[in-house]
């Protein structure tokens, strides 16, 4: 039975929600507050959240955002009466994986929970050496051959993304969806900008490059031989 995560204030859509996905065959869990979110979110047991963003201990978003920075990657639909694209924008770049804005109807809620249930599951470990990297994403921290790397939360979980692919073509699109959440490909030049900042961090003078270009197409980690 899939465990579903729901952090919702309002208690007749948290119960409306709780019915729906219960009759769908879900196990729901149910808080109302982040601070009672984090520790259940942080239990690891939950297989989707439901996040609503306004809370009233806080914002719905800062959970996803600590839970990713984290390296806990459990996908997140988040909830919300600010529908604008500027509030959809931010609440897929600080990790959300959909974004539902209020009022919705309860099959959509279904059919878009049922959608991030599909997405292939990828093994997490939140400690990961690969090369001369290793990578602590509960920690926040990475190094290289024991030289510590201050990287930003994006910066981290842009490298945990491509480390996890050695060897393999990984595409803009890619890192848009994935890395940024975006559900569009935007006009800009985002992922260069930060695979550039990345590499100035991750490569120091003398030191094998880890990240190479393949033109037209994206990036590929190699591992020195």
């Amino acid at each position: 039975m899939t465990h579903i995560l729901l952090i919702e204030d309002d208690a007749g859509t948290a119960n409306e929600i709780v019915l729906e996905l219960t009759a769908c065959g879900h196990h729901v869990t149910h808080r109302a507050t982040l601070a009672t979110a984090f520790a259940a979110a942080r239990a690891q047991t939950a297989d989707l959240l439901i996040v609503d963003r306004q809370l009233p201990d806080g914002e719905g978003l800062d959970l996803i955002a600590q839970l990713r920075v984290e390296g806990r990657r459990t996908p997140a639909l988040v909830l919300s009466a600010l529908g604008s694209l500027d509030d959809r924008v931010r609440g897929l770049r600080v990790g959300g994986d959909d974004y539902l804005p209020k009022p919705f109807a309860l099959v959509e809620l279904v059919a878009r929970v049922e959608a991030l249930l599909r997405r292939p599951n990828e093994t997490r470990e939140t400690r990961l050496i690969v090369g001369p990297l290793d990578l602590d994403l509960l920690a926040g921290t990475a190094s290289r051959a024991g030289r510590p790397l201050e990287l930003l939360p994006r910066e981290l979980k842009l490298l945990d993304y491509i480390v996890r692919r050695p060897g393999r073509i990984v595409t803009r699109s890619m890192l848009l969806q994935d890395v940024w959440g975006y559900t569009f490909e935007p006009d800009s030049n985002v992922v260069d900008v930060h695979i550039g900042r990345l590499r100035r961090k991750i490569d120091a003078e003398g030191e094998v490059p880890l990240i190479r270009s393949v033109r037209g197409q994206g990036y590929v980690f190699d591992i020195p031989g």
